[in-house]
């Protein structure tokens, strides 16, 4: 008995080690959440408030459009229908979204972009897709591929990636991500459209540019 009690024991504690040793923060689900001492102003959560389960119908897990085509009238090209916790309340939680990109043909671009909560898999519908990504400092190496119709590839949580559409016709892709919310950031509307603007000399040394060359790019932003 006392070699039962001595392993119940033991066991127990190593379990309790173990979720010591797993524990962590929550992922972020926005791009930051400053801390409140008091909810006397506002309250807000980490992601979304969740409705009481007795009131959740189908549409809450339901979209409809992925079907039609984004307009793709526009200076890259390319049209990004997002489907996350904003269109299905029910991916609340689940971590998990999906996207359509449709592009224009003959260069039709999804720019250099990151997306700073979520990994990406995509998968081409139609089309020839030319992609890559760029690993972090100091290797900055660049992974790419040309994607045909039925292929998939994958970009990394974090990291700098595109796709452009190399062909002569419209080009789809569908993209799942590994958060209700992956957020985006372009890179050429955050560094050179931000605001209020990051000053031209900063940027001017940072890319190795004229500063006028700076402050024109920060007019096309």
């Amino acid at each position: 008995m006392e070699g039962v009690k001595s392993f119940l024991v033991t066991f127990a504690l190593l379990a309790f080690a173990s979720t010591l040793a797993s524990a962590s923060d929550p992922s972020s689900l926005q791009d930051f959440c400053v801390a409140l001492n008091s909810t006397k102003h506002s309250v807000f959560v980490n992601g979304k408030f969740c409705e009481d389960p007795k009131l959740a119908t189908a549409d809450d897990f339901f979209f409809s459009g992925l079907d039609k085509a984004g307009n793709t009238s526009n200076a890259v090209g390319s049209r990004v229908t997002p489907v996350n916790v904003d269109q299905i309340p029910g991916l609340n939680t689940l971590g998990i979204s999906l996207a359509r990109i449709d592009y224009a043909p003959y260069g039709g671009l999804n720019p250099p972009h990151t997306h700073p909560r979520a990994s990406e898999i995509l998968v081409v519908a139609k089309g020839t897709l030319f992609v890559g990504f760029v690993t972090s400092n100091p290797e900055n190496r660049f992974f790419a591929k040309t994607l045909k119709t039925g292929d998939v590839f994958v970009f990394p949580v974090g990291l700098i990636h595109f796709q452009a559409n190399i062909g002569e016709t419209n080009a789809i892709a569908f993209a799942g991500l590994s958060s209700q919310n992956p957020g985006v950031i372009t890179i050429a509307n955050a560094v050179f459209g931000s605001n209020p603007p990051i000053i031209p000399d900063v940027l001017a040394k940072a890319f190795k540019l004229d500063k006028k060359v700076v402050e024109f790019l920060q007019t096309q932003f």
